[in-house]
């Protein structure tokens, strides 16, 4: 099986929010070959037809970042003899007024289908690029506020590395820390940074093994978590911080408060709790083991998070909503999801 790489930049004459608006719609038809498009799953692949064939595309996104305005897609189905199709989109800020797209995809097929499949994905990323330059949002499409300066990426590469979301400094001694359930992701947080950037510096951090983070050397434990918020608190030098949990974050932050109860000026929680630490340890055992019984069947969280979603997401959730919920459960790795729930 031969592998080839396709990258194809071009500037567009926009700002780089409005195009970060039209790519990061996955699900939107803004690509001048599209004739029809749907949503599946809700929004996490996008099913289409393209003008002059009969062929139907499925596509499915991998991730989605709107701190580093990237965009990630698999080939599901469509391209005759295509073994493996991993895409990127990447928008960012020119040095003299716009935005660059870097559009790159890494290709598998038999040498005698590569060579035309990595053609015609040339011409389509060519053609793409250059509509970008007039193409809007699709009508209901989730825009990013532009309020506040966005958040931007900062790696702590001391084992283990840890990836940050960080908005501009302003002025204070305390640092708001968003934590993130067992089923998500620092971007889940972009709402709540851009909204606190004005009165308070924000970091929302991948937890071990999520995102841009890595696992440890061993198995995780709250003392590691613990660990990875001071360093956080060390690296920024503030005085004192606001820990922000959701669900498994909440947990955490509730863990870290017991143990530093003077480094804080604030606790915020929403959907956690003490964790299974009040249960006794049949039910513990029991709570773990049915947690992995999906694991231990050879599935990962991209297999179950349609079923994730239909359990989390409240009655009046939109779509764009249960789609950044199930596009961050399907980008978990297994080791860790699994390392999560033994934690």
């Amino acid at each position: 099986m031969a592998r080839d790489r396709v990258q194809v930049l071009g500037h567009v004459a926009r700002p780089v929010y409005e195009v970060w608006a039209v790519v990061r719609d996955f699900c939107g038809p803004w690509h001048p070959l599209i004739a029809t498009m749907r949503a599946e799953r809700g929004g996490l692949i996008r099913a289409f037809a393209v003008t002059g064939e009969d062929t139907f595309y499925r596509e499915q996104l991998t991730w989605l970042s709107d701190s580093d305005r990237t965009l990630g897609y698999t080939h599901l189905e469509g391209i005759a003899g295509c073994e493996a199709y991993d895409a990127r989109i990447a928008v960012s800020a020119a040095d003299k007024g716009g935005a660059v797209v870097t559009w790159t995809a890494t290709i598998a097929a038999p040498s005698a289908r590569l060579a035309g499949i990595c053609e015609g994905t040339k011409a389509i990323f060519e053609m793409g690029i250059a509509a970008l330059a007039t193409a809007s949002p699709a009508p209901g499409a989730e825009v990013p506020d532009q309020g506040s300066a966005p958040p931007e990426t900062i790696i702590l590469d001391n084992l283990p590395r840890l990836a940050l979301s960080v908005t501009p400094e302003v002025p204070g001694d305390a640092l708001v820390v968003f934590l993130h359930g067992i089923g998500g992701g620092r971007q889940n947080w972009l709402a709540q940074q851009m909204t606190v950037g004005g009165l308070m510096r924000s970091v929302a951090l991948d937890l071990r093994g999520y995102g841009g983070s890595t696992l440890g050397a061993r198995q995780s434990s709250v003392e590691d978590y613990c660990d990875d918020i001071l360093r956080v608190k060390s690296h920024f030098g503030a005085a004192r911080l606001v820990l922000v949990g959701l669900s498994y974050g909440s947990w955490i932050a509730t863990s870290f408060a017991m143990r530093y109860p003077q480094m804080l000026a604030g606790l915020v929680l929403s959907g956690g709790c003490t964790g299974m630490s009040e249960a006794g340890p049949d039910e513990r055992e029991a709570f773990r083991i049915s947690r992995e019984v999906p694991l231990n069947a050879g599935q990962t969280p991209a297999d179950f998070a349609p079923a994730v979603v239909n359990v989390l997401a409240g009655p009046n959730a939109d779509l764009a909503t249960r789609a950044a919920l199930a596009q961050s459960m399907a980008a978990i790795p297994a080791a860790t999801y699994r390392d999560a729930l033994l934690c």
